[in-house]
């Protein structure tokens, strides 16, 4: 019964080789219980290996096969074809056929390098069962049925884009209900992707929650480390490999780095979210839609302000409060605010002309205006803008500036907010600035907070997409981890933990190093959403060790440095016993299990591999494996996916690092000192005065969100293994109440990052004709 479930699954595989033109040749491979008269009909004739399903059609040589060998395949004597995979009688029949034709046939192996070294017009890949060792980025499908495929060599040596292009996802509507969804709950966008309603979690209300898994990493360096790869190589091998139900979670990238410095962030290799090009571009607009919603609130703070300076009370409340059809009425966001003021009253006759001043006049201080503007690119020009030039703004100029988008307290909400009315309270008191008489004042008080909660209504909702192995993705929520909050959406990670049932697996990712996307997982968005996570996997790369240990520095287009190339035991020690230790110890700080992924690269070598992990496990993880997901997909994460499983079933000693109750003052040192190993803080003038407002505001029992470069444990990004001796200097401190954290930017930090001298632009292009994209990745 179980089987026959398989059925709709392979006709529609089917039905795209049938017309995928790369495609020569089909060989059904399957249980009996599969070849179901549906199925074999499904198979285009044409296509057919075998013909042994065909009545009155007995044939050695199928059409697909001859096709092979015809004017469109291999049809020179002298040429040679590489066999991957092909065994037994499917083996013997493309031998036979390919040598009739004076083709020169070879044995292909396993590995991309022995394939590399042969040279061929055409490799023939008999996919296999899934825990066989042919690379899986030849597997048109995770699903365990088999093809004959015509591919070139290419596949081995491709950039990530053409690997993504590879593979053909299956449709959204599929995948949904392979994970459970009803037809309802989905709101396709194109074939690819969906929105998914959070009525789901009311229906699974009632299901036990699956593991959830944190993947952070060590301090990172411009080398790269791969937590976005490490995370979906392992759903891969505990869905594909491991039968485990399991989820990934994700954020969604900003045009910043796609177009900057870093370039897309689907993961890498045959470890990737697909297709890429819709994963890193737009997706479904919700960071257009935070865009949308910030500078709406920033275009009525300063329409707000030229109003109140140019009117008097009686003509502010005259508009603010129009006569219709000669009646004044309040609305409902209108009564919110004469409600904040003490006001019982709903009758706009019945205010007194105090009253009045007081509902009409925000009277927001210039001086004290914490909102700015948001565009989701690398602008440098932007931090600092001068607006209100124009002669119909009447000379009411002032200095402001831009976020990137993925700054905005909106994204932050986005990604902390358990549903859409939780939502809209949390975009009701977000606080702009303050007035001149010190009263913070909120979005509610200008009235824009409906507006607010009608842009986010869709962007709520989390994404639905899949891995090159058709395992199941969220992808939701974007903020950056060194100027945010660095996680993706509490409600991604609640559906995915419905959805996974009770022993599956979320894994979930945060920004840059344990130091500051882990502790803002656990310091804000585990306090936010009662999430407790039973295991942390943290990446490692020995090049990023190397330079932790004392390695020369690098830089984009340069050559790497031969420590980098070259075995260097030295170096791998020294970054192990410093930077790799304290993040470990950041962990343990927290209560929860580590697992080391040693993410390999090419240069690494057999002892720098077994050093890593050796010397992981004395630093204190309790599990430490090499992983090769980038090469080999899902089957190169099996160890870490049982690492992770033995991990999460071990007892949970969760703790949260400080009291909320606790000064914010103190709960900034307790940060520094703990987290990055400083010796004390020194707050600026500013920044004091700062913390004072808000304690003063009653604001003193939020969590903190730190502001601080990701390239170091400390504020000097050229401070690398595990810094000591320093002190963390507090440039200033912002409030974002909306979210629920306070804000402290650490020296010389910026919520708005520049271009470089050569941004990833310069390799990004469309065909016009195909309409393809290319240099994205």
């Amino acid at each position: 019964t179980d089987c026959l479930g398989l059925v709709p699954r392979i006709v529609d595989e089917l039905s795209k080789l049938n017309e995928d033109p790369r495609v020569r040749g089909v060989y059904l491979h399957l249980a009996p219980a599969l070849l179901t008269g549906r199925v074999i009909s499904t198979l285009a004739p044409e296509k057919d290996v075998d013909g042994r399903f065909r009545a009155g059609e007995p044939r050695v040589f199928c059409p697909g096969i001859e096709h092979l060998c015809g004017p469109t395949g291999v049809s020179s004597e002298g040429q040679t074809v590489v066999l991957v995979g092909a065994d037994g009688a499917v083996k013997v029949a493309l031998r036979c056929l390919m040598e009739r034709r004076g083709v020169v046939t070879l044995n292909g192996h396993k590995s991309s390098e022995s394939l590399q070294e042969q040279v061929c017009v055409c490799v023939c890949v008999c996919v296999p069962y899934p825990d066989s060792s042919v690379p899986p980025a030849l597997t048109p499908s995770p699903d365990p049925y088999s093809a004959v495929l015509c591919v070139p060599l290419s596949p081995w040596s491709s950039s990530d884009i053409q690997i993504s292009r590879a593979q053909t996802p299956k449709s959204v509507q599929q995948l949904a209900q392979e994970i459970g969804l009803l037809p309802g709950e989905l709101e396709p966008y194109g074939r690819n992707k969906a929105k998914v309603r959070l009525s789901l979690l009311e229906r699974l209300q009632a299901q036990p929650d699956g593991n959830l898994v944190l993947v952070a990493g060590i301090t990172p360096t411009p080398l790269g480390e791969g937590k976005s790869t490490v995370t979906i190589g392992l759903v891969q091998a505990l869905s594909a490999h491991l039968k485990l139900n399991s989820f990934a979670c994700l954020r969604q990238p900003s045009q910043g780095p796609t177009f900057g410095v870093k370039g897309g962030a689907a993961g890498g290799g045959y470890a990737q979210v697909i297709p890429m090009e819709e994963f890193n571009l737009h997706l479904t607009g919700d960071i257009h839609a935070i865009t949308a919603a910030n500078n709406l609130v920033a275009a009525a703070i300063d329409a707000r302000m030229l109003h109140e300076a140019t009117q008097s009370d009686k003509a502010l409340f005259n508009r603010l409060v129009p006569s219709v059809n000669g009646v004044r009425k309040f609305s409902p966001i209108q009564i919110s605010r004469l409600r904040r003021l003490g006001l019982s009253t709903t009758e706009p006759a019945s205010l007194t002309a105090e009253e009045v001043r007081a509902f009409v006049r925000l009277d927001l201080d210039p001086s004290k205006l914490t909102w700015q503007r948001v565009v989701d690119t690398n602008d440098r020009f932007l931090r600092k803008i001068t607006v209100g030039q124009a002669s119909t703004e009447k000379g009411h100029s002032r200095e402001t500036g831009f976020d990137i988008a993925v700054a905005s307290e909106i994204m932050a909400i986005l990604a902390l907010a358990d549903g859409l009315g939780d939502m809209r309270v949390r975009l009701a008191r977000m606080v702009v600035g303050t007035s001149r008489s010190g009263q913070p004042i909120t979005a509610e008080d200008l009235g824009v907070s409906g507006a607010l909660a009608v842009l986010m209504k869709d962007a709520i909702k989390p994404t639905l997409m899949q891995t090159l192995e058709g395992t199941p993705v969220f992808v939701h929520a974007g903020p950056f981890a060194n100027i945010a909050h660095g996680n993706s959406s509490v409600l991604a990670d609640k559906l995915a933990l419905k959805l996974v049932g009770r022993d599956g697996f979320v894994v979930t990712e945060a920004g840059f190093g344990a130091d500051i996307g882990m502790e803002k997982f656990f310091s804000i968005k585990c306090r936010a959403s009662g999430l407790r996570p039973s295991a942390v996997v943290l990446v490692a790369t020995v090049r990023a060790l190397k330079m932790h240990g004392g390695g020369p520095n690098v830089s984009a287009g340069s050559p790497l440095p031969r420590e980098y190339i070259d075995e260097n035991l030295s170096l791998v020690t020294g970054g192990c016993h410093s930077n790799l230790r304290k993040q470990i110890e950041i962990a343990h700080l927290f209560g929860v299990p580590v697992v080391v992924a040693l993410n390999v690269f090419k240069t690494d070598t057999a002892a720098e591999i077994a050093l890593v992990c050796r010397l992981a496990l004395e630093c204190g993880a309790r599990a430490a494996v090499p992983c090769h997901h980038w090469a080999l997909g899902g089957r190169g994460s099996v160890e870490l996916a049982r690492a992770v499983k033995e991990a999460s079933a071990a007892p949970s000693h969760f703790q949260f690092l400080y009291e909320t109750e606790m000064p914010i003052v103190e709960k900034i040192r307790t940060i520094a000192q703990k987290v990055y190993g400083a010796d004390d803080i020194a707050l600026s003038p500013q920044a004091e005065a700062e913390i004072q407002t808000y304690e003063q505001q009653g604001y003193r029992s939020l969590p903190i969100c730190m502001a601080k470069t990701h390239l170091s444990l400390s504020h000097m990004p050229d401070k690398k293994g595990a810094p000591t001796g320093f002190t963390l200097p507090i440039r200033t401190v912002r409030a974002s109440i909306g979210a629920g954290f306070i804000y402290p930017l650490v020296g010389t930090m910026s919520t708005m990052p520049g271009l470089p001298t050569r941004p990833c632009f310069y390799d990004i292009d469309l065909d016009p004709v195909t309409e393809e994209i290319t240099g994205l990745f």
